[in-house]
């Protein structure tokens, strides 16, 4: 067997876009302080060695900056503001501690954000009109042709129709099905050019620049005979894997030594994700304890002398990989429970106490798990840990229930903001649940996770489902 070693492709776009980025956080803290008089010194070089460093890992995270997965004008803009603001608050907390903020007046600090974050939106909006204009440009558009007419190529074409930067001109289907049929799918789409033979035919004679292979994995004969047949021609071939038979969890592609591989069920959150996910979880609980301390201690006092028990309570339930971590809370209820039978709060529950009741409903419970997001057993976005007898019950009944703990488990979460906190009294509102924490785990970004805190907001004031 030949060793093949795969390479991701990248756009040239995307590192001179970061060269952009980069220029444009350094110049505009020079300008901003000496808009407000101040002169550059090393510690300028540093905050901007600081605030480069973290704006790109953070929208690698958020994939604000990638050559082939392009978004809305729109989100791109409100992506990079988030990535900003993230770097920001990282910086601002990190100064906080190290007491660097105080050599930079106030006035060029915040210039210096906003002149940031003006230049770093008009740079993303100037590389997109440029990229897309040279990449829909005739002269650089490829004639490609889909092998297979099915709902994968289907799928190709929109989205090849869709992204004009892809600069592809579609040709046409070719398939080996009966006429008839190819025929019935293609009239609604697109056109049909005839079969696997003639789109040999037509490689050879240079009419098509590339290939793309949308036929199912089980056609293997097909393929091989199709690849044989264009490697006697100049045109380019591409595989698309037929994986959407298969349900996903955030896949990806990677390599065993020269083999490669693509996940089926994975995290998304490995490597650089990982690092930054956890340090805007600390970083952002430390600040959060300070800040809501005096809560902290009023709420204790309340539980305390409201009614006889423990000031907290810790639950076993499961954290990331499925291992048993301890969940704070404050007490609110009378009862305790933390053995293999659990009953969910349900509305007017009496086991609930009176101050309880407004800890719950203000979700002022939840708080001591800012502890949890410390000491790294949970995170503040993620899917709602469970109680173990929950998830012991709920994992014979719903289908991938437990792959919501390939990440680590969150003080809220995406089900949370749809609509789907407190009790879940039927299996169809679990499995919703359920639905929400896979598709967070599948579309995780940075910006996601701010999202998710904005919204929580909104959802706490209401005090919808909540008791």
């Amino acid at each position: 067997m030949t060793n093949v070693r795969i390479k991701h492709s990248r756009s040239p776009f995307a590192f001179l876009q970061r060269l952009c980025d980069a220029a444009a956080i350094a110049i505009s803290l020079y300008w901003a302080q000496w808009l407000a008089g101040q002169y550059p010194s090393d510690r300028s070089s540093l905050a901007i060695a600081g605030a480069i460093g973290i704006y790109i890992l953070v929208s690698e995270a958020s994939t604000v900056i990638r050559g082939t997965q392009r978004t809305g004008a729109l989100r791109e803009l409100l992506s990079v503001a988030a990535c900003w603001l993230t770097t920001i608050a990282i910086l601002a907390t990190v100064s906080f501690f190290t007491r660097q903020g105080e050599y930079f007046a106030r006035s060029s600090v915040f210039s210096w954000i906003f002149l940031a974050g003006s230049s770093l939106g008009l740079s993303h909006i100037l590389f997109r009109i440029i990229s897309e204009a040279l990449c829909s440009a005739d002269w650089s558009r490829r004639r490609c042709a889909i092998a297979g007419l099915n709902s994968l190529g289907l799928q190709l074409m929109r989205n090849a129709a869709n992204n004009p930067s892809c600069g592809l001109n579609l040709v046409g289907f070719y398939d080996d099905r009966s006429k008839e049929r190819s025929l019935e799918i293609a009239n609604r789409e697109s056109s049909f050019n005839g079969d696997l033979s003639a789109l040999v035919a037509d490689a050879k004679a240079g009419k098509i620049d590339t290939v793309y292979v949308t036929l199912p994995m089980r056609a293997e004969a097909r393929i091989r005979w199709l690849l044989e047949q264009l490697a006697d021609t100049t045109a380019s071939a591409y595989i698309v894997p037929d994986f959407f038979v298969f349900e996903l969890l955030h896949s990806r592609w990677s390599t065993v030594g020269d083999l490669p591989i693509v996940s089926v069920f994975e995290t998304p959150l490995y490597g650089v994700d990982s690092w930054i996910k956890r340090t805007f979880d600390f970083c952002a609980a430390l600040v959060g304890i300070i800040l809501v301390s005096p809560i902290l201690l009023i709420c204790g006092l309340l539980v305390k002398f409201s009614s006889p028990g423990p000031v907290f309570f810790r639950q076993k339930r499961y954290g990331l990989d499925g291992k048993e971590i301890m969940v704070w809370k404050f007490r609110s209820m009378r009862a305790t429970d933390n053995g293999p039978v659990v009953a969910q709060a349900t509305k007017e529950d009496p086991r609930i106490t009176r101050v309880g009741r407004i800890l719950r409903r203000t979700s002022l419970d939840e708080l001591p798990q800012l502890f949890n997001v410390l000491d790294g057993s949970m995170s503040l976005v993620g899917p709602r840990p469970h109680a173990t007898a929950h998830n012991e019950h709920y994992r014979k009944l719903i289908k991938g229930y437990m792959l919501r703990h390939k990440v680590k488990p969150g003080i809220t979460g995406l089900a949370q903001v749809e609509g789907y906190r407190g009790e879940t009294e039927t299996l169809d509102k679990m499995q919703k649940r359920i639905e929400f924490d896979h598709r967070y785990i599948q579309q995780w970004s940075v910006w996601l996770d701010l999202q998710i805190i904005f919204r929580t907001l909104f959802v706490v004031l209401r005090q919808e489902n909540a008791y």
